[in-house]
């Protein structure tokens, strides 16, 4: 079973629709990411559609999140044990770390391969949420 911390989680019932709205909204990120050459904005979109196929996948098992100092480290990390995927923690708090110190420091470099890398990774764990919630 997961656990929902409730410090980063409310329990709340979301409809089937409410789901297919966040999930297209990470479609709509996911594409993007894609179609955009530059690689910082490859990069955003992506880090951006990982966060919302985990607060869609949180949203399916009852849950909405907290806006807390924190909660994106709490989503990759419940994406994570929800997909049973070690990697998306690693490679996404490793997002994570690299969107902040863009955002908030003086800047980063994302190279052009990296953001494309980085494209791939989130893309397959879109397809994984999609299957997850049984969507073609």
């Amino acid at each position: 079973m997961i656990h929902f911390d409730k410090q980063f989680f409310k329990k709340h019932s979301f409809t089937r629709k409410q789901i297919k709205q966040y999930m297209a909204s990470t479609l709509e990120d996911l594409e993007i990411a894609k179609e955009n050459i530059r690689a910082k904005v490859k990069f955003n979109y992506s880090y951006q559609a990982l966060i919302r196929c985990g607060i869609v996948l949180i949203a399916h098992h009852g849950f909405k999140v907290r806006s807390k100092v924190g909660h994106h480290i709490k989503i990759i990390d419940t994406l994570s044990v929800i997909l049973n995927d070690t990697s998306i923690a690693d490679i996404g708090n490793a997002m994570r770390q690299k969107r902040n110190v863009d955002f908030y420091g003086i800047g980063s470099f994302i190279s052009d391969s990296e953001s494309q890398q980085y494209y791939s990774f989130v893309e397959s764990i879109v397809l994984k949420t999609k299957k997850l919630l049984g969507e073609k």
